[in-house]
């Protein structure tokens, strides 16, 4: 049996997908079983109720299983809201240290954990030194382990570059923050981060060892979105508001109801995010996919759809 913690989310999601079509045992760690049925019907994963940043109820949830898989992220990440016990040091730090104890004493003999491109103890943002502390538990815990720095994910349910596309639909152009043509990144399709994490767990030579999880390519955000208005068949301008005017509405907006956008916020999703995916490759026999080719899997319209095609 192994538990997913953070089976609900965008990366856990395909995590237990991966792990099901290959038709192993998977439990899912969730806040609420009856809303995570709807996401899994179907799918025969067993659903068990806890919280990582409460030890006390992950007994129960863990008790049977023989690897526990981490990549919990708090709700409308990585807007934190701390009202909620929703941040990086509570759900990433604290709640892998939850898990890694509660899993050591339940008998597990082996965990992964989904960490970022980046994490340090002496990173210049909070959110890497948190998922430093998280590794930290993870490799002194005693357990067989594998760490994944995943970069920039993106597929079907990411709510980063969806959201861009999401806005082509009813504006003549797509927004973005600061100097789009210099942000670097390195994104990596979600399917490949789950095939990385089940080939994780029947390849000995990944056994306490990190690996770094990119795409093939290095591009800028400019040249991420154009691509994917390319697929998706669309013609939109791309227009940079300075980083610093999105800094100085998002220090009010951090205010407003749901807290759509905080100055932290704009930080992480203005970073560079590299990542070198070669060890993993080569340890685990995959191979990542060009961005072009993964989002012709979900953005490529049908041929019949009328829209306002590139020549």
């Amino acid at each position: 049996m192994i538990l997913v913690a953070g089976g609900t989310g965008f990366v856990g999601g395909a995590v237990v997908r991966e792990l099901r079509r290959r038709g192993l045992d998977v439990a899912v760690l969730t806040r609420d079983a009856k809303r995570a049925a709807r996401r899994f019907e179907g799918l025969g994963v067993d659903l068990r109720e806890g919280d990582v940043r409460d030890a006390a109820s992950l007994a129960p949830a863990i008790r049977g299983s023989d690897a526990v898989i981490g990549c919990q992220q708090f709700p409308n990440s990585p807007i934190e809201n701390p009202s909620r016990g929703h941040t990086f040091e509570e759900v990433d730090a604290k709640g892998t240290e939850n898990l890694v104890a509660v899993a050591k004493a339940a008998g597990a003999k082996r965990y992964v954990y989904l960490s970022g491109a980046g994490a340090a103890p002496d990173a210049p943002y909070h959110w890497f030194r948190a998922k430093w502390r998280a590794e930290t538990a993870v490799r002194q815990s005693g357990l067989l382990y594998t760490i994944f720095r995943p970069s920039w994910v993106y597929g079907p349910e990411d709510k980063a570059l969806n959201r861009f596309l999401g806005m082509s639909r009813f504006l003549p152009f797509v927004p973005l923050i600061g100097s789009a043509a210099e942000q670097r990144l390195q994104p990596v399709f979600i399917d490949d981060v789950g095939r990385a994490v089940a080939e994780a767990l029947v390849h000995p030579t990944a056994d306490n060892q990190v690996f770094e999880l990119g795409g093939p390519e290095v591009l800028t955000m400019k040249e991420i979105v154009r691509t994917a208005l390319e697929v998706s068949s669309r013609r939109r301008l791309l227009v940079s508001a300075p980083k610093a005017l999105m800094k100085l509405a998002s220090s009010v907006l951090q205010f407003a109801p749901g807290r759509p956008l905080t100055p932290h916020a704009v930080e992480f999703i203005t970073m560079d995010a590299l990542a070198d995916p070669t060890r993993a490759e080569l340890t685990l026999g995959i191979k990542m996919t060009l961005l072009r080719d993964a989002l012709a899997t979900y953005l490529a319209p049908p041929r019949s759809e009328p829209s306002d095609r590139l020549p």
